[in-house]
C-alpha cells in the first residue's frame, strides 16, 4: 500500500517533484500507457538514495525511466512508483577528452557537447532519443557505434543504496545488454572517453547521420524505436519485409510502411494493440522463415 500523503512529504523534503497518478502516455515517445500510482523526478544521488530506501523498506514496486524512448507502458497502467531520471538530474562536464554526465542527459546533447569540445567518436549515436543511463542500460547503438565503444565507467545505487562505481569491462556489455538490463540497480552518472577531432568534420557527421534516420525512419509518428531485436544471422527489418507485413495494421499500431522494423502509433493506439501487432509478426516471421524475433522494447506492467 503506498501512502502518497507519506511519499509527498518526503519529495517535498528533498526538493523533488512528484506527479501522483501520472499519466504514463506523456513520458514514453510511443505516447500510449495508463496510470502509474505517482511519477517523481529525481533530482540528485542523494535524494535518490533516500527515496529507494523509503520504497524498499515499504516494499514499493518502482521502475526507473529515462525519456521513455524504449518502454510501452500496460494499458492498465503502473501499481508502483516512477522514478524519472531526466532534466532534473542531466548536468555535463568535460575535462580533457572525457565526458562526465548524470543520468538523465540526453544522448544527442551528450553528442553535441563532444562536438563543440572538439571530440569525435559519437556522431553515429546522434539522434538516438534516449537518457545516457537508458542508452547504457541496453548497450544502445546505432550505424555501427554502441554506448560500449566509448563508455569507460559509470556509477550507480546498487540495492543496499550504495553508489558503486564500474568500469566497462564489469558491465557485461553486448547487443543491448548490460549489467543492467533486468536490474533494479539506478544508474547515476557515465564517462566516456572520446578522442580529439575537428569541430566542423564531427558536425558534418553528426549531420549526415541524423539526414539518414530522418530519410528512413518514420520519426513522424510516435514509436519506441526498433521495434525487434536484430536476430543472429539476419535483420528483423528485412524478414518482417520479406513476409510481406509492412503496413500491418491492429487498432491504432501498424507495421511503418517507412521502415518496417518499427511498429508505429498511427493515432490511439494502445499497449494492447502494440502486443497483438507484434503478436502477430513474431508468429509468422517465426512459420515463414525460421526466425524467433524478440522484442525490444521493455514492456511496463
Amino acid at each position: 500500500m503506498i501512502d502518497i500523503n507519506e511519499l509527498t512529504e518526503k519529495c517535498s523534503g528533498l526538493g523533488c517533484k512528484i506527479i501522483p497518478e501520472c499519466p504514463l502516455n506523456m513520458y514514453v515517445t510511443f505516447r500510449t500507457g495508463g496510470n502509474c500510482r505517482a511519477l517523481i523526478s529525481i533530482n540528485s544521488p542523494e535524494s535518490a538514495i533516500e527515496i529507494l530506501n523509503h520504497l524498499r523498506s515499504r516494499n514499493i514496486k518502482y521502475f526507473v525511466l529515462g525519456n521513455g524512448s524504449n518502454v510501452i507502458p500496460a494499458d492498465e497502467g503502473f501499481d508502483g512508483v516512477i522514478l524519472l531520471i531526466k532534466s532534473d538530474f542531466s548536468g555535463i562536464s568535460v575535462t580533457g577528452n572525457k565526458i562526465t554526465c548524470q543520468s538523465g542527459a540526453l544522448l544527442s546533447t551528450v553528442c553535441m557537447t563532444a562536438q563543440k569540445n572538439g571530440l569525435t567518436g559519437m556522431e553515429n549515436l546522434y539522434g538516438i532519443p534516449g537518457t545516457v543511463g537508458g542508452a547504457l542500460y541496453m548497450n544502445a547503438g546505432a550505424y555501427g557505434t554502441e554506448i560500449s565503444d566509448v563508455i569507460i565507467s559509470a556509477e550507480y545505487i546498487d540495492d543496499n543504496g550504495n553508489i558503486c562505481t564500474i568500469s566497462r569491462e564489469d558491465m557485461d556489455l553486448s547487443y543491448r545488454h548490460s549489467i543492467f538490463s533486468g536490474k533494479n540497480f539506478l544508474i547515476t552518472s557515465v564517462t566516456f572517453e572520446l578522442t580529439k577531432g575537428e569541430p566542423e568534420e564531427i558536425r558534418r557527421k553528426m549531420s549526415e547521420c541524423l539526414s539518414k534516420r530522418q530519410s528512413k525512419q518514420p520519426l513522424e509518428f510516435p514509436s519506441a524505436g526498433s521495434t525487434f531485436k536484430r536476430p543472429q544471422g539476419s535483420y528483423a527489418s528485412l524478414l518482417i519485409e520479406q513476409c510481406g507485413l509492412k503496413g500491418l495494421t491492429c487498432g491504432g499500431a501498424q507495421v511503418s510502411e517507412k521502415h518496417s522494423g518499427f511498429v508505429i502509433n498511427k493515432g490511439g493506439a494502445t499497449c494492447s494493440d502494440v502486443l497483438t501487432l507484434c503478436g502477430k509478426v513474431q508468429e509468422t516471421v517465426r512459420e515463414k522463415t525460421g526466425y524467433t524475433l524478440e522484442l525490444e522494447p521493455i514492456i511496463l506492467k
